[in-house]
Parts: C-alpha cells; structure tokens; sequence
C-alpha cells in the first residue's frame, strides 16, 4: 500500500510538471505570436506596406468592380481566371500559370529557409451564365450578385502582392498565391483538393472570404451531399391504382423518416432535403422521383452517423411504400454522393489561430473564432493548419441577387489579414515565420 501511494504521489507530480509544461509552451507561443506582430506594426517598413495598402483603397475597389463583372459561374471560371492570371502578372508575381484543375497559382519565393503558406480566394459564385453581374451603386453601397463572396478576396489579393513588390518587401517564407476554383455548391472543393495533391509542401493556408475582419474561421464543416432517385413502373392513377406502388410516394415516405432523425446539437449536425422532383402528370401514379439531401457537420465521426440513419430512413420509406400495395412490381432507390466536404479543425492554441487573433487584437478588435464549410476544409482535414480571414469592409445578401458591399473603411480589415499573413511567413529583418515548416 505504501509503495502504491509513493508511485501515485510520483504520477501526480509528473502530471503536474506535464500540465504546467503545456501551459507554458502555450503562454510562450502566445508571446511570440505577440512580440513577432508587435514587432511588424512598429516596423517602418512594415507601417509604409500598411500605408501603401489604405492608399491602395480606391483602386482596389475598382479592381472590385472589374472583376465583379466578369461571370464565373460553377465549372466555368476560366475567363475570369485568365483575367486574374494577368493581373498577378501585372503587378509583379512573374511566377504564375493556371493550373490542370484551373486555379490560378503564384508564388512569391521568400528567402528560401521559411515555411511556405498558401494566400487564396475563389474565383467562383454561385450564380449561372446569363446572370446580371453589372455594379451598381445605391446609398454608398456597391450592388451586384457575387461583389463581396468572393470576389472582394481576389482584389485584395492583387493588392497585397502589388504591395510587397512595389516596397520590396522581403518575407522569409514563400507565400503560394492562389485564386481557386470549385469553392462554391458542387464545385465541391475541386480546386483546393487538387492543389494540396500537387503541393506536397503546403505549411500552412490562409483563406479570404466576406468580412470586416474580426472572425477567425478555425472549424471546417463537413458535409455530403446526395442525389437520391426512386424508381417503379408507374401507372394510370385510375386503372392501375391499387396494382403498382408510387415512387413520389416512397419518396414522401422517405422525407418523413428523414425528418425523425435525431443528430446531436454538439457537435452541430444538420440535415434537409433541399429539392425534390418528379412525375408526369397529375393523373399518374409516378414512375420516377427525385431528391437532394444535405447532411452537415463539425466532426466526420457524427457526419457518418447522421448519412448511415438518413440512408436507413430512405429505405424504411421505399420499403413502407412496396408492401402498402403488396404488388410484384417494386420502387427500388439509389442514392448518389454529389458532394463531398471534408470536415477538420486548426487547433484553437495553435500558431496560425494565435498570429490571427494577436493581429485583430492590436489593431483594436475582439477577434473570434467560427465554423463553417469552406476552402479552408480540405488541408484541415489533412492535418494542415488553415484558417480563413475577412478581406475587409462590410457585405450582405451573400448568394442571392441582391448580394451588395460596404467598401467604407475596408482596407482596415485588408491590413490586420494581411499582417497576419506576414507574421506567418517572417519578414526578413524584423520577424521570423510563426508558422512552422512541416517534416517532410
């Protein structure tokens, strides 16, 4: 009993140095996240960059409008791609192409023994060929379907590598600047899932998206999306009542187990059945139906759970529906993924997390950390710190036409990301990178 109690007393000293270790290294990094974005505002170089970015405002936001007005819809955003690609070039990133998956990658080498961390934005919006995307202005506000997601990100993205060329800015890192495709609806991810399996040497990612810049983006959600299809054989709503089952039906019956799923509020887990469709007439028993099913949510284990009850719950409804009428004939279902996100997380205590909210800190703000599905998704679910940013300026109506931004005072917001930007990858002579090179 003795020499129990003495290991015991040995395993809670220990526990308590571990524990005291721990909290230590984080208050450490805390103060280098601290000390290195003290160190970038009151460097004179770095106040000169920031100043160059508020004198920046104007042009950047007729930057804006330019490509504001350039459609790109999901899978078509070459032509505003191809445009991007020329102002990177324009304003110095000389190392730039469109890739295989039709992003448009830059780099911007550092001094060769930094990090290397990806700046990006999406080219895409949600909204289809033919679309309306003319600016207009009403009450100081600037209108126009897909202004501020993500089309604001792209002009401040253009803006920062201005800036680091024309007052030649010297990082320690090299910042991989890219304008992505296959952000939005079923893009899917594609742009960012290609880049990271082309880019094997990705430290670390910074995402722009709508935003004054006081949120820090540190939850990835993810999310499957399906296509679910009924079939049968369909009849006469009179002559072969009774003798052949409804796929509307089934479907019907599907929807209503679907909506007695339990899913847990935390993790937060979602699920809706976004669209449906199908039949012929009014006066048909339905050959055929359709279907859209969201499922959401901020850990894959919970993801997985909530798709296994809701694919138990379409075949309890075409099952329900088959023996309703006990005919030969059958409504059979098949489900089809058209959507796949990722879920991950950047760790809260982590360098990234830290540089971003130190950076919203000193410039005056709260800072706080969210969730939500973005680019940022995928390398978070390789274990990859990623986080998103505002880009800076007010904006609302996002995803509809109506959709308008608030360019007042925006480039505030472009200044804190963007210092967050080079706290990461050092500056030469006045800060080393937070973010630590991966072992490869």
């Amino acid at each position: 009993m003795l020499l129990q109690m003495k290991y015991s007393h040995i395993g809670r000293v220990c526990l308590g140095i571990s524990a005291a270790f721990l909290m230590n290294a984080s208050v450490a990094q805390q103060q280098d996240a601290k000390s290195a974005l003290t160190s970038l505002n009151d460097s004179a170089e770095i106040k000169k960059l920031m100043d160059a970015i508020k004198s920046d405002h104007d042009r950047t936001i007729q930057e804006l409008r330019t490509i504001t007005e350039i459609e790109a819809p999901p899978f078509k955003e070459q032509k505003r791609a191809e445009h991007v690609l020329n102002r990177f070039k324009e304003v110095g990133l000389t190392d730039a192409a469109i890739d295989s998956a039709g992003n448009v990658v830059g780099i911007r080498k550092g001094s060769g023994s930094g990090p290397t961390l990806v700046v990006s934005a999406h080219l895409d919006t949600v909204f289809p060929e033919g679309t309306d995307v003319k600016v207009k202005e009403q009450d100081g506000k600037l209108l126009a379907p897909g202004i501020g997601d993500d089309t604001r990100g792209l002009a401040v993205v253009i803006s920062w590598i201005k800036a680091l060329n024309e007052q030649k800015i010297k990082t320690v890192g090299d910042i991989m600047f890219v304008a992505n495709v296959g952000e939005e609806g079923l893009g899917n991810l594609k742009g960012m899932k290609a880049l990271f399996k082309e880019h094997k040497n990705i430290d670390g990612m910074v995402g722009l998206e709508p935003g004054v810049g006081d949120k820090v983006l540190t939850q990835g959600t993810g999310s499957h999306r399906y296509e679910v299809s009924f079939s049968g054989p369909g009849g006469h709503s009179f002559g072969a009542f009774g003798k052949v089952p409804s796929a509307i039906h089934a479907m019907g019956r599907a929807i209503a187990h679907i909506g007695d799923v339990q899913v847990p509020t935390d993790p937060k887990t979602t699920f809706t059945v976004g669209t449906v469709g199908g039949g012929t007439s009014v006066n048909t028993i339905a050959g055929d139906a359709k279907m859209a099913v969201d499922i959401r949510s901020n850990d894959t284990k919970s993801l997985l759970e909530a798709e296994r009850n809701i694919m138990a719950a379409i075949d309890k409804g075409v099952d329900e529906e088959n023996k309703r009428w006990k005919s030969e004939a059958k409504i059979t279902s098949e489900a089809k993924l058209i959507g796949d996100r990722p879920a991950g997380t950047t760790p809260k205590d982590s360098a990234i997390v830290k540089a971003a909210l130190e950076s919203i800190a000193l410039a005056g703000g709260k800072g706080e950390t969210r969730a939500g599905s973005t680019d940022a998704n995928v390398p978070m679910s390789l274990s990859i710190p990623a986080i998103i940013l505002g880009s800076g300026g007010k904006s609302g109506g996002s995803h509809s036409l109506k959709e308008w931004y608030d360019p007042t005072d925006a480039w505030k917001g472009s200044q804190v990301a963007f210092t967050t930007v080079l706290s990461l990858v050092g500056v030469e002579g006045v800060s080393k990178p937070l973010l630590e090179k991966a072992a490869k």
